[in-house]
This record gives C-alpha cells, structure tokens and sequence, in this order.
C-alpha cells in the first residue's frame, strides 16, 4: 500500500507531528510521567518468537476515555484498565490489573485476546502533538539490535528497559525518521495466522528512499526483501522473514516528500512514518462510523494493488489508522 500524491501530503503533514509523542511510550518514569506497568502482550503464553514481525500496536494519546469510547465502538474493542505501578529499578515489580489508584493505561481485547494498548500520555505545556501508534518489532536481544540500529544511522529515543510482565524494549527512529520500538517478549509472540476483523493486517512504512530503509531493517531483522512492480512507478519493497510477508515500504511521491516552502525556508524534509491497518468487513460502513465516533478521513476507500479496499482514518486525538476490507484469504506468506 503506497499513497497518491495528494494522499502522501495528508500523511505527511500529520505524522510530522508524532515523533517525540510517540517516543514517550518507553519513557514512562521520568518527572510528571505515570509509572506504568505494561501487561503480557500474548495471554497465555506463546513461547514462540518471530524475529521482525510486528508483534503489538500501543497507542500513545493524551486522553483514554475518548479513545476508548472510538476504538471500542469503531472495532468491537474492549478494554481493561491497568493500574500504575511504581517501578522499582530496571524491573519493576508486577501490579495486579484490579488495583485500586490511578490509570494510565488501558489493554484493548478483542473477544479476550489482548489486541493493542493505550497509553496516556499529557503532552508538555505550550505543545499540540497528535496522538500516535507505535509498532512493535520482535526481536532475541534488544541491547544488540539497538546497538546495530544506531550504528546503521537510528537514533535512540528511549532506551532499552525491562518489564516484568512484557519484557524488554525500547524506541527508535529510523535513519528517515520513522518511530518504531524493538521488544523481546516475556511470554513470546503471537502466533502468525490470517487476522480477523477487529485485528491488525498489515503494516506499511512511508519513506523518501525506501531502498536505504529496506537495508536498514534487514539489517535489523534479517528480512528477505522483494521490489514489486508499481503503475505508479513508485518503489514499494515488500520485507520477508519465515516465509512470511511482514512489512511493506512505500516511496513517498516527489511532490509530497517536501513541504511547501520548505526548499526557501530552509525546513528539513518530513520524516518517514509507520501506518498500521485493521481487518474490517466493510470498508464504507467502518469509514462512516468511525467519523460519527468523533474521528476523521484522511484517505477516502478506494481500491488497494493487492486487492481489496483500503482507507485511512484518524482518531479524536488524530492518530492515523489505516483500513482494510480484506475478502480473499492470502496463501501463506503472501501479501495481504
């Protein structure tokens, strides 16, 4: 999945604003932050382990309720409220999820499973961030893989840390800019099977270059990685591990890869983004409703080169979310 030229300027102008919000979610512990104690993202335990797939989605927003109230109605989500917890060193001790106190965090469920998560998160005075997903990369050793990714050009934005129920992670952003976060699960990973409606499908990286990009995160994850034809004569490289299609990276359009202006003015060029999608059943009714919701579109339905519909919506507090209408069940490893 790529975007059109007049898509991509939307895309940009919106993700610009993301990067040192979302780079909050790992930095849970400095002054004003809450200490949160992140819940087992595979309940129960899976031990199995995925090195390069996208194993779990966090939102970072300022508010819950208002998210809540969004997800819950766009997608069927329910979610439970985790309580904070202080941390106590590099591990912090476990809170029981029914523990009385404040709240900065909620796990969304879909049918029981654990689906994503939302962090509260207050934006400092003066500022107006948009609230941003976060995409989670599964990798054996954070500490090396945050080694290897600075020393191929990422720069840290919160440092690796342990979580007694989740694991060990930590936030980067790409050499184009891009905000992900590496983890090594506690409990394992999510097993890889064709998503429901309600759950992620698809995960595509918007970027200037996506030939560096795609060295860079095969670096990272040993991904195979595969050029595919475009009508638009843009480059959409598709990453690979385990016979699986994991990612995508998408060129973002000449046009768009500059904000207006920004050659006299002397503005850096937009940074990369990750844009996440959800299986829906159908793409107009879920566009429609997630408006009523208090959201947004920001790319109108129309059809994806893979099949199927494709849209993006963003949330009350602006996060982007991308939809797929997805009918046709892939074979294994085949792009959804």
């Amino acid at each position: 999945m790529s975007a059109t030229p007049q898509r991509a300027r939307r895309l940009r102008s919106r993700a610009a604003t993301t990067l040192a919000f979302a780079a909050a979610l790992c930095a849970a512990g400095p002054a004003g932050a809450a200490a949160v104690e992140f819940t087992p993202i595979t309940e129960p335990a899976s031990g199995e382990h995925h090195v390069g797939k996208v194993v779990w989605e966090e939102l970072v927003a300022p508010d819950l309720e208002p998210e809540m109230h969004f997800y819950s109605g766009l997608f069927g989500w329910t979610f439970r409220r985790i309580a904070d917890a202080a941390p106590t060193g590099d591990a912090p001790a476990a809170a029981p999820d029914a523990a009385p106190g404040p709240s900065h965090y909620a796990l969304a469920l879909l049918d029981g499973r654990p689906v994503a998560g939302i962090f509260q998160r207050a934006p400092r005075p003066g500022t107006h961030p948009r609230a941003a997903w976060l995409n989670f990369l599964a990798v054996r050793d954070v500490d090396a893989a945050v080694q290897a990714a600075v020393t191929g050009g990422a720069r840290l934005l919160a440092p690796a840390r342990t979580y007694a129920r989740r694991g060990r992670q930590a936030v980067l952003a790409d050499p184009q800019g891009a905000v992900f976060a590496v983890i090594d699960t506690m409990g394992g990973d999510p097993p890889d099977y064709l998503a429901e409606p309600g759950e992620w499908i698809w995960n595509s990286l918007i970027v200037r270059d996506p030939d560096t990009d795609a060295a860079f995160y095969q670096l990272l994850f040993g991904y195979e990685a595969y050029d595919l034809a475009r009508e638009d004569g843009l480059e959409h490289v598709v990453l690979s591990s385990e016979d699986m299609a994991r990612a995508s990276i998408n060129a973002l359009a000449p046009q768009a890869a500059m904000p207006a202006g920004a050659a006299t003015a002397g503005a850096p060029a937009p940074h990369g983004h990750w844009l996440a999608f959800i299986r829906v059943t159908d793409i107009g009714t879920t566009v429609s409703r997630a408006v009523a919701l208090g959201g947004a579109i920001a790319v109108p339905p129309h059809p994806d080169h893979h099949g199927g519909q494709v849209a993006i919506v963003t949330d009350p507090a602006g996060a982007l979310v991308g939809l797929m209408e997805w009918t046709v069940a892939p074979q294994p490893g085949q792009v959804p």
